[in-house]
């Protein structure tokens, strides 16, 4: 553990982002997954544009890399347009 009350601050807050970035990822798992189900059944155009917002959301926090959010939203994307056909 920390020395220094400084690096004790340090420490607490790298545990909070930590904690946030875990949610927002796990957050982000599920509305992907969820979006994945609903394609499979035919009914993904309704759940898309919510799951592409959150990834997004999460690229702009940084909670996620945009370059990866960009990549599963174009996936998406593809396979929505895919099982449309």
């Amino acid at each position: 553990m920390a020395n220094h009350p400084s690096a004790e601050k340090r420490a607490k807050q790298n545990i909070k982002r930590r904690d946030r970035n875990r949610a927002g990822r796990a957050t982000n798992r599920t509305a992907v997954k969820k979006l994945t189900l609903a394609i499979g059944e035919g009914k993904g155009a309704e759940l898309f544009s919510a799951t592409a917002s959150q990834l997004a959301g999460s690229a702009a926090k940084g909670v996620i890399p945009k370059k990866r959010a960009a990549r599963k939203i174009g996936r998406l994307a593809k396979a929505l347009h895919a099982a449309a056909k």
